[in-house]
């Protein structure tokens, strides 16, 4: 089993970190994504009432914004340790956040606390509509959000207002939906030549044509064929990973 320095595994699910295979760090986004993802933090620290003070105005002091996101980030996990009551708002507040945020080691920060109080499907199903209807940058944080969606439920003082909204359990049709996504992300990848949508589908894609229905086989093959001969360096070298590791298109 190979890990890709995030704690999990090639199928997503979240274990503890063992001598990994080691894998070239899924780059930056090469479109500064700085100034979106702060207005959704802005939007975060103010419906969570988290207790930071307001987001500061560009100046000439360097490194201001970065330190007053750092201090939602800390706020935002003390609060899920403290218990939180997310409301029907918060849920695409989060969402927006970890979609824009562009370290995809922090996103999680805004995924799991929607897990926990809204479940599983609901979590993957806003994730699938970014694929599908985001912009590019959108797709692509999509993508490296929903490398988290498949950590265990472990906050819980974490829960929805109206518990009738939220799906903690996964739903016999989890796995479905799960399908839904590769196939998206598949013919995104293929489709797609932005190159932060396929450096960021790329890790969570399964190159083996059993994981699809016979009409997808050919975008499988074809995924492989633009993997191995892209540009990128991190694309070719993930690509070799995967299909050497058992997840081939054959």
């Amino acid at each position: 089993m190979t890990t890709d320095g995030r704690g999990t595994d090639d199928g997503g699910t979240a274990r503890r970190a063992q001598p990994p295979q080691v894998f070239m760090a899924l780059p930056e986004h090469t479109e500064d994504r700085r100034e979106a993802f702060s207005r959704c933090l802005a939007d975060v620290a103010r419906l969570l009432r988290l207790d930071v003070p307001a987001r500061p105005e560009p100046g000439p002091v360097p490194g201001g914004e970065r330190a007053w996101e750092h201090r939602v980030r800390t706020a935002l996990r003390a609060a899920c340790r403290r218990g939180l009551s997310l409301s029907e708002e918060s849920f695409d507040v989060l969402l927006r956040a970890a979609v824009h945020d562009p370290d995809p080691s922090f996103d999680r920060q805004f995924v799991e606390p929607a897990l926990n109080a809204f479940g599983y499907r609901r979590v993957r199903a806003a994730l699938l509509r970014y694929l599908r209807t985001g912009t590019d940058p959108e797709r692509a944080g999509a993508a490296r959000a929903w490398y988290w969606t498949a950590l265990p439920l472990r906050m819980p003082l974490v829960r929805a207002e109206e518990p009738r909204t939220a799906d903690r359990e996964e739903p016999e049709d989890g796995r479905a939906l799960v399908a839904k996504w590769h196939q998206a992300a598949l013919r995104e990848f293929v489709e797609n030549e932005h190159l932060d949508v396929r450096r960021s589908i790329l890790p969570e894609l399964p190159l083996r044509t059993s994981a699809y229905p016979p009409e997808l086989h050919d975008l499988v093959h074809a995924a492989v064929a633009i993997a191995r001969s892209h540009p990128d360096a991190y694309i070719r070298h993930r690509v070799e990973h995967q299909v050497g590791d058992g997840h081939s298109a054959g």
